[in-house]
């Protein structure tokens, strides 16, 4: 069945990169729009970053901007979120989003943890 698998959270200090990786299993990856939401705790997830399937657009949330940058990889069905310059409010669990234009699939979540 389709999922979306999530990786490469760990723990890093400020001005630090960490790249994080989302892989799409069992579903046609260039029909998805992938994207990241981070999530801390007692708040709602909030979009940081998307990439977009149908032109290659990406976005990103003001906070974040110029400091990560999100790719895809067509051959490995991963989108990637390279974070750098990391401040101690990137803390969260980062979800990854797979949406198409009939279906939204949730993968699991993955640590980042930034200290000072």
């Amino acid at each position: 069945h389709a999922q979306v698998v999530v990786s490469g959270g760990r723990l890093v200090q400020t001005r630090g990169s960490l790249r994080l990786s989302c892989t799409a299993l069992g579903l046609t990856f260039n029909q998805y729009t992938m994207a990241w939401f981070p999530q801390g705790p007692g708040k709602e997830r909030e979009f940081v970053s998307s990439h977009l399937h149908k032109d290659g657009s990406t976005y990103y949330a003001d906070s974040v901007k110029p400091r990560y940058n999100i790719y895809r990889d067509i051959a490995k069905n991963t989108v990637y979120l390279q974070m750098n310059n990391l401040r101690l409010e990137d803390k969260d669990v980062y979800y990854c989003n797979a949406i198409s234009d009939y279906n939204t699939l949730w993968g699991q979540w993955t640590q980042v943890t930034v200290s000072s």
